[in-house]
């Protein structure tokens, strides 16, 4: 079953690609999962979450300034970790939940923070939401949410984590899928980077940095756990 999925998964991006190369010409897609931009000579190979990659002509991003370094990032979350336990009035009934991909080692930098606060571990969770990134794909406009580990947040306050907020349909998915995990008593959206563009009422209560960006231009979070660096880098397409 598992590679009668991928198969489909791969014919459908295919698909895609091919309908966007006569709608719009090769140079304009993007075809990009949250998962890792390996840089190469200027043209990342775009590795996404089902295995598929896509490399040079289709997806060429260029570098227009650094936006986070990594004693930034580091003290961001430092920040972060603060706000939130100011907010819940310490760790009881609180759950960090990454969205995966790099929501996950965010969520866990803010739990070894708060540890470090408070004298207690907090519970991190994942939820693995595979899609083309909302805020980088040009193909598939609705995150699809894939089964995660079990875990309960019945009667708990969530801490949903996320590296960049866009358009706020990842936050949506995510939101359908930690219901499944029981009915929390509060849930709270914590990213890095808030970009705007939003197409769903959607906000974050705790916010590192807000970007404003244009349509064309491309946030990059890179984290030393998925990417071996630190740093936030603000791209255009080529």
């Amino acid at each position: 079953m598992a590679g009668k999925h991928f198969q489909v998964v791969r014919n459908a991006v295919r698909l895609s690609e091919r309908r966007l190369y006569a709608d719009i010409g090769q140079d304009e897609i993007r075809p990009i999962w949250r998962g890792g931009l390996a840089a190469t000579k200027g043209v990342r190979e775009l590795e996404m979450e089902n295995g598929v990659s896509v490399q040079s002509k289709t997806a060429v991003v260029r570098e227009k300034s650094q936006l986070m370094s990594a004693s930034e990032i580091d003290r961001t979350v430092v920040r972060l970790a603060h706000e939130i336990l100011e907010r819940n009035n310490g760790l009881d009934g609180l759950v960090l939940v990454g969205i995966r991909r790099r929501g996950v080692p965010i969520a866990e930098r803010l739990a070894r923070k708060m540890t470090e606060i408070e004298r207690t571990v907090p519970p991190v969770e994942t939820l693995d939401i595979t899609l083309y990134r909302d805020d980088l794909s040009s193909i598939d406009q609705k995150p699809v949410v894939q089964p995660a580990a079990p875990f309960s947040v019945e009667a708990k306050t969530a801490i949903l984590v996320d590296d960049v907020l866009y358009t706020g349909r990842t936050t949506r998915a995510a939101l359908d899928a930690l219901l499944e995990h029981g009915r929390p008593r509060r849930v709270e959206l914590c990213v890095l980077i808030d970009r705007g563009h939003r197409e769903l009422p959607i906000q974050a209560n705790y916010v590192g940095r807000v970007v404003q960006t244009t349509d064309d231009e491309i946030i990059e979070v890179r984290l030393r756990e998925v990417d071996n660096q630190d740093r936030v880098m603000l791209c255009e397409r080529a």
